[in-house]
């Protein structure tokens, strides 16, 4: 069994950051990429950043400059610092991990998702 646990979320004024942070833990391999995504009321998921197992990155056009994602490799856990702040960014932010894990003696991948955590920026 695998589990994402995520933290960091809250109420910031716009112009605020705030840092969340995604551990998994369970049976696990091998850690591939590792992201956040977001979702904002009656509007559907989307990507706000992901990296790569090697470090490679990604951001969405609306966040890059003020979002940062970070991973530390040996304590599967990946973290997004969130700088200047908009009201836009206002959402549930969701973990996601692609990863390897041992099913019925094969090695397989899967997509796993956190719970979600609420950023709340007020303007």
């Amino acid at each position: 069994q695998v589990q994402l646990v995520e933290s960091g979320g809250g109420l910031v004024q716009a112009g605020g950051s705030l840092r969340l942070s995604c551990a998994a833990s369970g049976s696990i391999l091998t850690i591939n990429d590792m992201g956040w995504y977001r979702q904002a009321p009656g509007k559907q998921r989307d990507l706000v950043a992901v990296i790569t197992k090697g470090g490679s990155i990604d951001y969405a056009d609306s966040v890059k400059g003020r979002f940062t994602i970070s991973r530390d490799n040996v304590k599967n856990t990946v973290y997004l610092q969130m700088n200047s702040l908009k009201p836009e960014d206002t959402a549930v932010y969701y973990c996601n991990a692609k990863l390897i894990t041992i099913v019925a003696g094969a090695r397989l991948e899967f997509s796993y998702w956190g719970q979600g955590t609420q950023v709340t920026v007020s303007s």
